[in-house]
């Protein structure tokens, strides 16, 4: 028994995750494209971030091959018109499996199978029917070759499946998708898979194109939302959307159900009639997520976590249909796989990933700090939105070294200071919609510390004080992290022995 014990901590001690870990963020490989890398320079490309996750809308043999032994986690996808097929005949479901996962699979780290693409939207009533049938068919082939648990089977659903989404604690599915929707929800609860669906906050600024609607969807400063039922104020679209989903999710008896987004993202470039698309947009709207996410604040209903998320896409797809920004989502250039812009994907040569592209050239230029004539509203709605993007706030709540004075002014002038020392040297994140300044004077006092970047031991006050995905990381920041886990690991490994002499070796 002693013995057993022994050998569980020490499988505890020598696998805990590294806290670097960011296996929330993936990518949507789209190829509606003739001017695509070959699939072993994207490989190459995809190592080289901090992407851990790619969705393909098929199961192209070239792609997933290339990607064996990176450990990137792949989605493949089930074609549309091939359900009924599936639907019909277990056969053809285990020839599919035969076909495209099993010559691929360990090696090519499949995690997921999407049985069809927003197929509800589709109003084809034949298509729909067969959805939840070609689901079960395709969970049934995998058993057949001890892949269930493995490799999980779901669908993935546009937005429209949504009747309510304001406010986002009484979101609810359209009456007319809910029928259909209650057995794939029971499929799956029963497997263990993820509801996959497509929250776009660029869609919902189209259809309100407002400067606060615009600042709400890019995760920028803005007065905040208030869900009417439970009082929580929302400062972004994204969290809006999803806890509507999760709502919608605990109102049909699914509450435990994973909320997995599939595609979300901004266009870079547009008609110029068209609302919204443009690479300051895109930008702000794909690097502000990614640092949401690794905030691991989560949701305000979903607290704790970061929701999986694939961002939509790697590349553009000049040959998609529909509107110009269509075919503009791409975070890297097809022709020299470049960044279309930085978003602090990229990682650097310590392996770590690179925050931001001013990481690491930070100087002392200052603090940033509330202007004179900022008003109440005004510091109120700064403190709130820099405090849901990840900051450590906790400094100015009651009993932390800077809650005293406990006054407005002085709690914003913390926050917003901790904000601007992620990139010191971009002065836009000392703005806060005017109402911010930079400034020399150094507003620390007493125990209070307001750090600043590039003074002596500012990387110790920026992992005691940020919490952010901007805070620059470095060895001995990670070691420590880790340290934290194995300490008490280690402690409980010695006193193990101290209590079991006999299992000592002499």
């Amino acid at each position: 028994m002693a013995l057993s014990i022994l050998f569980l901590l020490l499988f505890i001690l020598f696998s805990v995750t590294p806290l670097n870990a960011q296996s929330f963020i993936g990518v949507n490989y789209g190829l509606l494209a003739d001017n695509l890398p070959p699939p072993s320079e994207t490989a190459k490309l995809l190592q080289s971030t901090s992407i851990q996750k790619v969705r393909l809308y098929n199961a192209d043999p070239s792609i997933i091959k290339s990607l064996a032994g990176t450990g990137v986690e792949i989605v493949i996808g089930v074609a549309n018109g091939d359900l009924p097929s599936l639907a019909s005949d277990l056969n053809i479901a285990s020839q599919w499996i035969n076909s495209n996962v099993l010559p691929y699979y360990p090696a090519s780290n499949i995690i997921l199978i999407n049985v069809g693409n927003e197929v509800l939207l589709s109003n084809d009533l034949n298509l729909v029917n067969q959805l939840l049938p070609a689901m079960q068919n395709v969970q049934k082939a995998l058993e057949m070759v001890s892949l269930n648990g493995k490799i999980k089977v779901s669908t993935v659903h546009a937005m429209t499946v949504m009747g309510n989404s304001e406010p986002p604690s009484a979101g609810s599915f359209a009456s007319g998708y809910q029928a259909g929707l209650k057995g794939i929800l029971q499929f799956l609860s029963d497997t263990g898979s993820p509801f996959a669906i497509n929250p776009y906050p660029f869609f919902a600024y189209q259809s309100d194109p407002r400067p606060e609607t615009l600042s709400f969807c890019l995760f920028q400063p803005n007065p905040g939302r208030v869900d009417s039922n439970t009082g929580i104020k929302y400062m972004n679209m994204f969290d809006a959307q999803v806890d509507a989903v999760h709502s919608a999710l605990k109102s049909m008896g699914f509450e435990k159900v994973e909320v997995v987004v599939a595609e979300t993202g901004w266009p870079s470039t547009g008609d110029s009639n068209e609302v919204g698309p443009s690479v300051e947009n895109a930008k702000a709207y794909n690097g502000n997520l990614i640092a949401h996410l690794r905030s691991m604040v989560g949701t305000p209903l979903m607290p704790g976590k970061s929701i999986n998320t694939y961002i939509f896409a790697l590349f553009d797809e000049n040959l998609k249909p529909g509107p110009s920004f269509e075919r503009s989502f791409g975070l890297f250039k097809p022709d020299d796989l470049s960044m279309a812009y930085d978003i602090g994907l990229t990682k650097t040569t310590s392996g770590q990933t690179s925050q931001s592209p001013l990481v690491g050239k930070a100087t002392s230029m200052g603090w940033c700090v509330p202007k004179e004539d900022a008003t109440e509203e005004q510091l109120q709605a700064s403190l709130d939105w820099v405090c849901g993007q990840g900051i450590d706030c906790g400094p100015i709540i009651p009993g932390g070294v800077c809650f005293e004075p406990n006054n407005l002014a002085s709690h914003t002038a913390y926050a917003m200071n901790l904000y601007f020392q992620k990139s010191p040297e971009n002065p836009t994140d000392c703005d806060f919609s005017k109402t911010a300044r930079i400034t020399s004077d150094n507003p620390s006092y007493n125990n209070c510390v307001y750090p600043r970047a590039g003074d002596a031991n500012i990387g110790g006050e920026m992992n005691k004080y940020v919490t952010s995905d901007k805070a620059t990381e470095n060895n001995d920041g990670s070691q420590c992290s880790s340290s934290s886990l194995y300490l008490p690991l280690f402690i409980i490994f010695v006193s193990f022995f101290f209590h079991f002499p006999s299992l000592r070796i002499m």
